[in-house]
């Protein structure tokens, strides 16, 4: 039979498609903040504006306007005093690049999700997840505001509690938006608390006590591996309390160091599982490869006391890795299987 030279796509497969763009975009995002927090330019842009501030400045009197702003600001005058309005300009489009990025993901779910419920191409199964994720990207626009008010008060960093928070809820839209687009392309799959689950859990944990690292900039301190000093317990250990793995950089740093070296450990055992029940293999061998490639960049990133390129691709390596290893769990748990 010859090909008519025509794709047609079940309406599930549109959905998924949609969902899988979806998925890259918010990783993009994720990183687009990594690079934000690294660069020091999350503290640039001091005003709220969910629409009119689309538009960067237009002109010189609004670029001034803004850094007049800017400098009343705790990070202008403890860390930035004197800085020049070119300087100003480079922090600012970070920060600008990433809220602009996030109104375009807006944008890019409501209305071709508006579209399907138009058009019934979407289940009962799966409404009220897409709603909620729709919510949960709206709710992400509030907490990341949220996240940059604590750095706007007196001290000139954001809270690594509500940076966590901000990150956790980014990779928490991410992971569903793929776990959904699998289920509409190879068939449901049920969650089941067992070994692969608990892997993935380990794996999410790494990468959120990351997010304290980054928000304390405990990847400046210890910047050797394996030891941390003369031992693998930093000497200020425990110093904070019952709040410590919060809000003591250098326990905070032991604790990203120890949680990604048993994840890698549980990849393994994932990996292995997947080869013994035949399911996901060639998604099995990438995940491999890709947490040992992780796990060296975490190494790289630390002993070069975490520039923006490493920073930043250590970043990508944790949301290919949360994508394998959610799609060879979810192809362990089909319920067809």
């Amino acid at each position: 039979m010859l090909w008519s030279g025509k794709l047609h796509f079940s309406n599930e497969k549109i959905v998924a498609y949609w969902l899988y763009l979806m998925a890259i975009l918010v990783g993009v995002m994720v990183v687009i903040g990594g690079i934000t927090r690294l660069t020091g330019s999350g503290l640039s842009m001091i005003e709220w504006r969910p629409l009119i501030g689309t538009l960067p400045p237009l002109n010189n009197n609004e670029w001034l306007r803004v850094f007049e702003l800017y400098k009343n600001s705790p990070e202008y005058t403890q860390l930035n005093f004197g800085m020049e309005m070119k300087e100003f300009k480079k922090i600012f489009f970070w920060e600008y690049f990433h809220r602009l990025w996030g109104r375009m993901l807006g944008l890019f779910y409501i209305i071709p999700l508006t579209y399907f419920f138009f058009r019934k191409m979407i289940s009962n199964n799966y409404k009220v997840p897409l709603i909620g994720l729709g919510l949960a990207g709206g709710l992400q626009g509030l907490v990341g505001w949220w996240m940059v008010a604590s750095g706007l008060v007196q001290e000139p960093t954001v809270s690594q509690y509500r940076l966590a928070v901000h990150l956790g809820l980014a990779l928490g839209i991410f992971v569903c938006l793929l776990w959904l687009g699998h289920s509409l392309s190879f068939g449901k799959s049920k969650i089941k608390f067992r070994g692969p689950s608990f892997v993935f859990f380990l794996i999410f944990l790494t990468t959120i006590a990351g997010a304290f690292v980054a928000g304390m900039d405990a990847g400046l301190l210890y910047n050797h591996y394996p030891l941390m000093g003369d031992s693998f317990v930093p000497v200020e250990y425990g110093e904070k309390g019952l709040l410590d793995p919060f809000e003591n950089p250098a326990s905070a740093q032991f604790h990203h160091r120890w949680l990604a070296l048993i994840a890698t450990c549980g990849v393994l055992f994932l990996w292995r599982y997947a080869l013994i029940k035949q399911t996901a293999v060639k998604r099995a061998h990438l995940m491999l490869v890709i947490v040992l490639v992780q796990f060296m960049l975490g190494i790289l990133t630390l002993i070069n006391a975490a520039p923006v390129h490493f920073g930043a691709m250590h970043q990508i390596g944790a949301l290919l890795l949360l994508a394998t290893s959610i799609s060879v769990i979810h192809s362990l748990y089909l319920e067809t299987i």
